[in-house]
């Protein structure tokens, strides 16, 4: 009997050691970094991560706002892990700074889950964003279908150092080889609708002729669709974007605004949810990545259309 004893002590002292502290807790504080407030769509993200974390009075966000500044970014990843939160959800600024921080939090055994902005390297738990070469793509064929294979485009692009911005450059144009439509001008407008605005003005004070603007993201469009309006030229060009939230990028295009508006969901209650999972000691997938819809003026009352493969 005594044997039987001993045996069982230390096995419940190797299941101890083997399986994550975190999982034996009924409560969880985790982390959450967000690079900026400055965009609408990572304003929406935080409340969908609020509203989906207040569904489970378990778990504890603690939110943190980087600013649009790496080195804050990577000190908040460092206080959380000083801390010692459960774990950690975290939307990176530019994928190289925020490698080394988020690698040293997972290689110490806390659960990280990026969300939307990749970082360099696989060492994280998890990964939840949809597919941005996808949304290219499809805002590419869409372009050439609307301008007939043929136009001057201005593209107005995301932060070039982030992985959505590249990824929907490339997209964009592997889908427009072959084509006669012209790039007439390009600049990075850093996601911020104020830039864009700007860039836009230098690209009408140029060309006489645009027939339409992709932006990678809806402020971009819509600054561009008020830099237009304000020279009297709104009404010859298209303006299409990306993001499709409902009180902005879905409402441009109900108001004709924009002609074409591209989902990128913001990921925020996925993220709750895999990290819930995470902590009851489950196991969920390295990559999730969310669908997207396109969303124009014949569809907008039904919902938008999901983008084929």
């Amino acid at each position: 009997m005594k044997n039987i004893l001993l045996l069982s002590i230390r096995t419940f002292c190797f299941l101890c050691m083997t399986f994550p502290v975190w999982a034996q807790k009924s409560s969880w504080t985790v982390g959450m970094s967000q690079c900026n407030l400055g965009e609408p769509w990572r304003v929406q993200m935080n409340a969908d991560i609020r509203k989906a974390a207040a569904s489970h009075p378990e778990i504890k966000v603690i939110f943190k706002d980087a600013q649009n500044d790496n080195l804050r970014q990577r000190a908040h990843i460092e206080e959380f892990v000083s801390a010692k939160v459960d774990a950690i959800l975290v939307s990176p600024k530019e994928a190289a700074p925020l490698a080394g921080p988020v690698r040293d939090a997972f290689k110490k055994g806390i659960p990280v889950i990026v969300i939307d902005r990749r970082v360099l390297g696989d060492d994280y738990t998890c990964f939840i964003g949809a597919d941005n070469k996808k949304i290219g793509r499809a805002a590419g064929r869409w372009v050439k279908e609307k301008l007939g294979g043929k136009g001057n485009v201005v593209e107005l692009k995301g932060l070039m150092t982030s992985t959505p911005g590249q990824d929907r450059h490339t997209g964009f144009r592997e889908s427009l080889q072959g084509m006669k439509i012209e790039i007439v001008f390009e600049a990075d407008m850093k996601w911020l609708e104020p830039n864009a605005r700007k860039e836009m003005e230098s690209a009408l004070a140029r060309f006489e002729k645009i027939d339409l603007v992709y932006a990678h993201n809806d402020p971009g469009a819509h600054g561009a669709y008020l830099a237009a309006k304000s020279a009297g030229r709104e009404g010859n060009i298209l303006f299409v974007g990306i993001d499709a939230l409902p009180h902005e990028g879905q409402t441009y295009v109900k108001q004709g605004i924009l002609s074409a508006s591209f989902e990128y969901p913001t990921g925020g209650r996925e993220a709750v949810e895999a990290a819930i999972e995470i902590l009851r000691g489950k196991i969920v997938p390295k990559e999730i990545t969310l669908p997207s819809r396109v969303f124009t003026k014949e569809n907008i009352d039904k919902g938008g259309e999901l983008l084929a493969e």
